[in-house]
């Protein structure tokens, strides 16, 4: 059976196996100096209409999370995070690893406002005896696969501006995000509207790889990479998969094949009578399963991961889609869960 448990199960689309194939013996300059990345920073300068931005390559997205927060930080500068962002939950304190707290805000629908900006502003005095809150870190899509509006962001922008605030996005999913129903974001207003975001390729047809664009350039943005061990030597690999995914809007036709399926999945299981805590445009689905269904659905073979308990019968998971995803597996969940969801 399929797996469900996430968008990086697979390799690489052909498309970027084909260019790494035939570049392989092709000799460049290391550590990301290459043609290749140059001129997929250049392709990423004229996406988002941000021919001043810094753009940089890294491998993965708690390395590229880490790494930016830290370099636009003090010591005593801390973060603001929704209650279920990444950097609060999944990255093993690699934020407070680096010396920065991350202080959140309990958010329903996984997205920051600047209501809740302020309120976790508020709670801190302005003394040396507590941190002082300074990068606002939202993710689109969130961690619970919802999205950000164009209005959304710009209410963001407006708060950090008013506090003196960086805004950075994690775009680990923009793929997804940019191509969801609902969306009206684009590329250009991510570059004017943040300070800082990334396009992530791991989970959208990369082998590995996240694209940081940072709007006013870091003049020792480098230093802090190679210090953290993320100037990769053949820097090119980065490079060469991010040409790949750009050309001809590939990014996009991966983001929006993987939402489809999960439009079809969340549809099909709605059909059921399955409900979904939160509405999710995108290629996360979160149902709410009997806890029976939940274990014949593991008996047969499927892969998906248990988001949390809902009550001592039923638990809250998550099945992700991705650029790979065949259109029968999802068809074949649906009827086995249709003849699992009969029986009981």
């Amino acid at each position: 059976m399929h797996s469900f448990r996430n968008d990086y199960s697979e390799g690489a689309h052909p498309a970027i196996l084909e260019a790494l194939t035939e570049t392989n013996l092709t000799q460049t300059v290391g550590y990301g100096l290459d043609p290749h990345c140059a001129a997929a920073a250049d392709t990423i300068r004229r996406l988002t209409a941000a021919p001043e931005a810094d753009v940089h390559f890294l491998v993965g997205g708690t390395q590229v999370n880490l790494i930016t927060i830290a370099a636009h930080l003090a010591p005593y500068e801390a973060v603001i995070a929704a209650h279920t962002g990444h950097v609060n939950v999944h990255e093993t304190g690699a934020i407070e690893a680096t010396g920065h707290k991350v202080c959140t805000a309990y958010a329903p629908d996984g997205k920051l406002t600047p209501e809740l900006v302020e309120s976790v502003l508020a709670q801190h005095n302005g003394t040396e005896h507590m941190v002082a809150p300074k990068l606002v870190y939202i993710s689109d899509t969130t961690e619970i696969g919802t999205i950000y509006t164009r209005a959304e962001l710009a209410a963001l922008r407006r708060c950090c501006d008013s506090h003196g605030l960086f805004l950075y996005l994690d775009g680990a999913r923009l793929g997804s995000a940019l191509t969801a129903e609902g969306n009206d974001l684009t590329l250009p207003d991510l570059a004017a509207l943040t300070d800082a975001f990334t396009i992530g390729g791991t989970k959208n047809g990369a082998l590995f790889g996240e694209a940081l664009i940072l709007a006013r350039p870091h003049d020792h943005f480098r230093w802090h990479m190679k210090q953290r061990g993320a100037v990769l030597a053949k820097g090119r690999l980065l490079g060469i998969q991010f040409e790949a995914l750009l050309k001809d809007g590939l990014y996009f036709d991966l983001g929006r094949h993987a939402n489809a399926l999960a439009v079809r999945l969340r549809d099909g299981m709605a059909a059921l009578g399955v409900p979904f805590p939160v509405p999710s445009p995108s290629n996360q689905q979160f149902p709410v399963l009997p806890n029976g269904a939940v274990a014949a659905l593991e008996a047969k073979g499927y892969g998906f991961e248990a988001d949390h308990a809902v009550d001592e019968e039923h638990t809250c998971v998550r099945f992700v889609t991705s650029w790979a995803t065949p259109p029968e597996a999802v068809e074949q969940l649906l009827a086995d869960l249709g003849e699992i969801l009969s029986e009981n």
